[in-house]
């Protein structure tokens, strides 16, 4: 550490951080706009001037960013010296000249960085009285809305889209005061993170489309800590919500999950929620909807005379709710609802993560990697945030390679200029392009079996006791040879696979790299993606696919089934799926949105979505999440859990408990299933209070119950209730210093926008203050007691004349199927197609845009 002087008084510091960033982390409330903790500094804004001394007998001094200065032992800085706080106060009038005055229409207002900036420089009164500059408007897609009159130049839009993001159709137009960020033509912008303009912008340049459709302030909006359902990532997030309905998704940091950023799909798929696809009360198919009490009354008599139940869980629906369904049927008689071919893959990465003493990457983890090896993942479209991590590698290797010429990590201009050929090795397998093909040292493209002969290859370059395939391509000996040499020369390797072609043999050839790195004497790290947001906790919970229940049932062994959150046409072909369900008289469906399998159903019982109802999500790494209710139904939707104890009551059920709650769900979770003692860990639980208060869920300016619904009436209505959540409803309650899992939304004196983060961080870039949310459920297994992964060998791939070979191309938009029914993702989603190699489509005498039909 490091003594500083900061108006006089004493810190211990970090010399590896610039003064800007030691003054936030001290609570000092310094002005800035272009330094972002994930993006570095460039010093183009110059609203951070403060005052340095040359010692302590220097009472003149220099004006110098903040951002750009770096630290020395007894370094003395002003950040109240007049000459300072006169050259701020003159860079935001500079700013303000071209500026609107449109803050009461701005969706930014509010929670503008921009007005946050303004308050501490006293910059009350406009002296400009000319014709402002103008600029005309683009239109950027369905998510992104864009006013470029509000830009202030301070370029963290480009230096986000295509220096952290890749993206290429967003850059800075024009010079001096007629600069322009935007695309070279109207069009909607084509990276999958542009949606983080939203919140990097520090103004109402970029703003969130989705929300502008049915406007609505910040402080009229409940807002509540997260999980994003729309990968198995599980990035966490913060879900707003105004007038019973989800308005917008903006990111939750977790510096071992997702930093500062999300994926598009994650942010604006929250639009199924709203549509009318959202199934609002119980019906039985035969007479319609019904009350709650007639639909248990039935239910209780259509199953009465029942020998067993049949229950088929979800990977999409939460801990809590799957194992409620297991409890009402037994162990025996419910099956989890992966796919066969999922299912192989997870007990495959269970095997793996139980059993090695390879660590799980972090996306921490990701970006630190200094060699990546991607086999047979497509990991852009199946997990985005860590595709985003991956991109960052490239500038962790940037910032070592500078660090000889003595730039620190934040000088990002610098290490641009300095390191600008420096590439890390990265490695990239899989049978078609990816979205990181761009920078990826060498591609290799194959069918899964040649990939996992390939990864084969490699093991045995790298620990000579591992099978070598007998023949093996030219050219995949040559690229073996490439990426054993890269991996060996790594201290940091991440090796990259998952479920998305369905081979386990490419998964325990990932396992087997990692093993054989991890005996050379470096530190490797393994990730292995799963497909939806609770693949890994119903794993967990219980091996077995829905073929089980195919194999296990006949006409004569149950008349009932109960299906949760899951569209089983999804899994199975549809002849399959017909056949086994009309096996059952009776079928229960429980789900939020309506499907192809509550059309089947003979019973539907409206469940609460993601942002109805608090549960608990396990992310690929194992990382058990929790996520609490921020919409209150205004119709008889509850919770799967809530409705499935209420049928085993009305069945007089007898093993099973009465849950008032959540918490109640998972002290019987804990006790049933050892794996998941250490849920309760994820987040404090409903009785949690500070001061004897629960946390307040609305900011403390919400206009009030009765401005906000005066267009209705003039009384005021009954605050709603968040039963059993540490949470209440409106604005009256605490809001301080919170554990991780409970932060409902960022605010600070002073700092109503996003920016407020660092306000919750010891350090920028470091975890919450008290540690990120979320308990680990999976750890490295003593080296002297894993188990040894040998890479398979199948057979080299023969294309055969009388058949095709087909693997599934995922798209961030359109595969995962909740955001698909989100309208502003519907619209970039693309129209079932068929992508032929160039031999079949010559063979077929195929052209682009050809209709083939398949049978």
């Amino acid at each position: 550490m490091t003594t500083i002087y900061i108006d006089g008084k004493a810190f211990n510091v970090n010399p590896q951080h610039n003064l800007l960033q030691i003054c936030l982390a001290n609570g000092l409330d310094l002005p800035y706009f272009c330094w972002h903790p994930a993006l570095g500094s460039v010093g183009s804004c110059r609203q951070c001037a403060i005052k340095q001394y040359a010692n302590p007998d220097d009472k003149t001094g220099r004006l110098v960013m903040a951002c750009m200065t770096p630290v020395t032992d007894g370094t003395r800085i002003s950040l109240a010296d007049p000459e300072a706080k006169s050259f701020r106060a003159s860079v935001i009038e500079w700013m303000m000249t071209n500026h609107p005055h449109d803050c009461p229409v701005c969706e930014e207002g509010g929670e503008c960085h921009l007005q946050d900036m303004t308050v501490p420089t006293g910059h009350t009164y406009r002296r400009y009285r000319f014709t402002k500059r103008t600029h005309k408007n683009q239109h950027l897609g369905p998510f992104i809305k864009h006013e470029m009159n509000r830009c202030i130049a301070c370029y963290r839009c480009v230096r986000f889209y295509s220096d952290y993001a890749g993206g290429t159709d967003l850059d800075v137009h024009g010079a001096h005061n007629n600069i322009y960020f935007g695309r070279d033509t109207d069009g909607t912008l084509l990276n999958e993170f542009s949606g983080n303009l939203v919140e990097v912008c520090p103004t109402g340049v970029f703003t969130d489309k989705t929300l502008s459709s049915a406007y609505n302030r910040k402080w009229d909006m409940r807002s509540l800590p997260s999980v994003c359902v729309h990968c198995g990532a599980g990035c966490n997030i913060f879900v707003s919500e105004h007038g019973g309905q989800v308005r917008r998704i903006l990111n939750r940091f977790n510096g071992q999950v997702n930093g500062f950023f999300l994926c598009d799909r994650g942010r604006f798929g929250y639009g199924f929620t709203n549509t009318h696809n959202h199934l609002l009360t119980p019906a039985i198919h035969e007479a319609g909807n019904s009350s709650q009490a007639d639909i248990l009354e039935t239910i209780a008599k259509q199953l009465s005379g029942s020998n067993h139940i049949i229950g088929i869980g979800s990977p999409r629906a939460s801990l809590e709710a799957n194992f409620a369904l297991r409890s009402l049927v037994g162990e025996k008689f419910f099956y989890p609802g992966n796919s066969q071919q999922d299912a192989n893959c997870l007990m495959a990465i269970l095997d793996i993560l139980t059993s090695t003493s390879i660590k799980t990457a972090t996306t921490h983890d990701i970006e630190t990697a200094d060699a990546v090896l991607i086999l047979g993942e497509d990991i852009t479209n199946t997990a985005p945030r860590s595709a985003l991590a991956i991109r960052q590698t490239l500038h962790t290797h940037k910032s070592s390679f500078a660090t000889q010429f003595k730039i620190l990590p934040w000088q990002n201009g610098a290490i641009q200029s300095v390191a600008n050929d420096v590439n890390v090795p990265f490695f990239i397998a899989f049978p078609t392009t990816t979205h990181l093909d761009d920078i990826a040292t060498e591609l290799y493209h194959a069918a899964p079996d040649n990939i996992a002969r390939l990864s084969a290859a490699i093991c045995h370059q790298l620990a000579g006791n591992h099978p070598k395939p007998e023949t093996l391509a030219d050219d995949a000996q040559a690229i073996s040879i490439k990426i054993a040499t890269a991996l060996r020369t790594a201290k940091r390797p991440l090796i990259v696979s998952g479920c998305q072609l369905g081979n386990v043999s490419i998964l325990h050839a990932a396992a087997a790299l990692a093993q054989a790195l991890n005996q050379d004497g470096c530190a490797p790290t393994l990730l292995l993606t799963v497909p939806e947001c609770n693949s890994l906790g119903l794993a967990l919970m219980q091996p077995g696919s829905i073929q089980d229940a195919f194999n296990a049932t006949s006409p004569t062994s149950a008349s009932t089934l109960i299906i949760l959150e899951n569209d089983l046409y999804r899994r199975a072909p549809r002849p399959t799926v017909n056949q086994f369900l009309q096996q059952f008289t009776t079928i229960i469906t429980l789900d939020h949105t309506s499907t192809n399998t509550t059309a089947k159903s003979g019973i539907t019982l409206p469940c609460a979505n993601f942002a109805e109802c608090e549960g608990t999500l396990v992310n690929n790494e194992g990382r058990a999440q929790r996520s609490f209710q921020s919409v209150i139904p205004n119709s008889p939707i509850q919770p799967s859990w809530l409705w499935l104890n209420k049928i085993a009551k009305a069945l007089q059920h007898s093993t099973m408990e009465e849950w008032k709650s959540c918490d109640d769900v998972i002290r019987a979770i804990t006790t049933t299933l050892p794996i998941f003692s250490a849920i309760g860990k994820a987040a404090p639980s409903g009785h949690f209070r500070i001061a004897g208060s629960r946390i307040r869920s609305e900011p403390h300016r919400f206009s009030g119950r009765t401005a906000v619904n005066a267009n209705q009436t003039m009384h005021e209505p009954k605050a709603p209730s968040l039963a059993g959540s540490p949470f209440s409803s409106t604005m009256e309650g605490y809001y301080g210093q919170l554990p991780a899992p409970l932060i409902p939304f960022l605010w600070a004196p002073g700092w109503n926008s996003g920016q407020s983060l660092h306000k919750f961080q010891d350090e920028s870039q470091n975890s919450i203050r008290g540690g990120d949310a979320g308990i680990r459920l999976l750890e490295p297994c003593a080296r002297d007691a894993e188990k040894t992964f040998l890479p398979t060998m199948p057979p080299a791939f023969n294309r055969l004349p009388e058949k095709w070979f087909t693997i599934p191309r995922m798209h961030i938009f359109g595969s995962e199927e909740l955001s698909a029914k989100s309208p502003p993702v519907a619209e970039l989603c693309n129209a079932p197609y068929l992508s032929l190699n160039t031999e079949d489509a010559k063979t077929l005498n195929a052209q682009p845009g050809a209709i083939i039909n398949v049978i």
